[in-house]
């Protein structure tokens, strides 16, 4: 399930990923997303793994790739907080696509990254 977090406002996203993600989160997730593009141009996610973070199932991964290279510009600051080790690594190996700034956050440093993301 992907939700928005209570902490979003503006141009700043939180998102809460929790259990095994499916293209229905998306199809969800992706126009609120949108329209914040349209109405702020760029803006600043924060990505939250939470415990019960699973992944992806294929057409969700999809989902995620496809709306990440057409906004790979897009975004001037991206957290992402406490995501597995195999997330972390994708992360890194797309980072040099994204013209923002990407950091990496242990799942007890929520806090830190909204001041961060903020920032």
């Amino acid at each position: 399930m992907l939700k928005i977090m209570n902490e979003s406002e503006g141009p700043v996203v939180g998102i809460r990923a929790s259990g095994l993600l499916h293209e229905e989160d998306y199809t969800t997730l992706l126009p609120e997303l949108e329209a914040r593009f349209d109405t702020y141009g760029k803006l600043r996610l924060l990505f939250f793994a939470d415990s019960g973070f699973e992944g992806w199932d294929i057409r969700a991964a999809w989902d995620d790739m496809s709306f990440g290279l057409k906004h790979a510009s897009d975004f001037e600051r991206l957290a992402l907080v406490g995501a597995p080790d195999w997330v972390v690594w994708c992360l890194k190996l797309s980072a040099f696509l994204m013209k923002g700034e990407v950091k990496v956050f242990d799942g007890d440093a929520l806090d830190a990254a909204w001041a961060w993301v903020r920032a």
